[in-house]
């Protein structure tokens, strides 16, 4: 009788190591290798820079506003880009946060104004980092074509944290 095959199933599977937390997941596991900072997070992290790097691309071929001198440029826009939504993300959370546990009314719009600080405020940050970084040789255009720029970052990257875990995506919020 012929050994039991030692290889793993063939057929779709998810890789697991490309799958990180969402923005609508909950509290990560407990620290290890593939916790918050473990191999898993980072190979998520790098999928989130290839997706930015194929949007911005997109981005800079079809919208003129939108200028990236080289592909290194590009490259270097998305790496500041997802550190820099990632923080919008987590700022973006806590004042959901504060408007859901406000009691009163002047509590929710206290908090709603927050929010919508944030969600604007946060264009303007982008705005500015990457002016700061790169100078004139990246453009990501004004306020409106960098909110669409951020808005499709944002779903590009969900969908494809889905596709990798075998859902198919769903529309949510976003930034």
């Amino acid at each position: 009788m012929p050994a039991e095959d030692a290889s793993p199933p063939t057929g779709p599977a998810r890789p697991a190591e490309l799958v990180g937390p969402t923005e609508t997941s909950g509290p990560p596991g407990p620290s290890g290798p593939s916790g918050p900072s473990g191999p898993a997070s980072r190979a998520a992290d790098v999928v989130d820079v290839f997706v930015y790097v194929v949007v911005l691309g997109l981005f800079v071929e079809y919208l003129p506003a939108v200028i990236s001198e080289t592909f290194t440029l590009s490259l270097l826009t998305a790496v500041l880009l997802k550190a820099v939504l990632e923080v919008v993300v987590v700022v973006k959370k806590r004042a959901r946060a504060r408007f859901t546990a406000a009691g009163t009314a002047g509590g929710k719009v206290g908090a709603g104004l927050l929010l919508w600080a944030v969600l604007v405020g946060s264009k303007f940050v982008v705005l500015k980092a990457v002016d700061l970084v790169f100078g004139d040789a990246v453009s990501l255009g004004g306020f409106v074509s960098v909110t669409l720029l951020i808005i499709t970052l944002l779903v590009s990257r969900l969908a494809v944290r889905r596709l990798l875990e075998g859902r198919t995506p769903v529309a949510e919020p976003v930034a």
